[in-house]
């Protein structure tokens, strides 16, 4: 794999450093930051699909590129946004002295019903939508942005943790707010969630851990593939 990331994936201004070290076939430095969903948890055999791809990087035959594992169980993209920077600028390595790239991924814990099926969601949409605005402003003035979606749950295995109820319909609708800031933005988003609803409901849940929310260890490999055949990604 010579490079990761098409060179028309964001604007000539945010991506012109990003692009010349494309041409140049030099390694990125690669931060992902968000939830569980970036730290794997559920994959007791490859450690989630951002280890899954640092290894593939670290590989002989790889590109170089370095790639951050910022992932924090059980983050809402609030409390993603308050150590975006910090991590951001302590992940400076060798001759580069920040990153060249964001990967995020964030928002389904937002997304949660407190108590009961009917309860008060964890973070009210309307926040949600000014805090993941505010997120990806912020990072987006640091360097390039890359958000991957959230993947769908298994409604039958409501309630997580015996409080916190998920389902499709509030997963839409924070998965929906969180494209259109996206699209204003001219950040490239990949809906994992419509990609893996069109495959039926019995191939999520096969791709699901016991809890119903993470996925197990083929779900993080499916991901890695969808995330890797991705336009954005070359």
């Amino acid at each position: 794999m010579q490079t990761i990331f098409t060179t028309n994936s964001f604007s000539v201004n945010s991506n012109q450093v990003l692009q010349d070290k494309l041409r140049r076939k030099q390694p990125l430095k690669v931060i992902a930051l968000g939830d569980s969903l970036i730290y794997g948890f559920g994959d007791f055999v490859g450690g989630g699909w951002v280890e899954r791809l640092r290894r593939e990087w670290m590989s002989p035959e790889g590109p170089g590129h370095v790639l951050y594992n910022l992932g924090v169980r059980g983050d809402r993209t609030k409390q993603v946004a308050i150590r975006l920077e910090q991590e951001f600028n302590c992940r400076g390595e060798l001759r580069n002295h920040v990153p060249d790239l964001i990967l995020l991924s964030v928002g389904v814990n937002d997304s949660a019903r407190l108590g009961k099926p009917t309860g008060k969601l964890y973070t009210d949409l309307e926040n949600f939508r000014q805090q993941i605005a505010h997120l990806l402003d912020v990072a987006q003035n640091l360097c390039p942005v890359l958000f991957i979606g959230m993947t769908p749950v298994d409604e039958t295995k409501m309630p997580f943790m015996d409080c916190l109820y998920y389902n499709h319909l509030d997963q839409y609708r924070y998965k929906e707010a969180t494209l259109q800031a996206c699209q204003q933005r001219d950040i490239p988003y990949l809906d994992i969630f419509d990609l893996w609803l069109s495959r039926g409901l019995n191939w999520i849940n096969f791709q699901l851990g016991e809890d119903g929310l993470h996925p197990n260890v083929t779900g993080y490999q499916t991901l890695l593939t969808d995330i890797m055949e991705w336009k954005s990604i070359d």
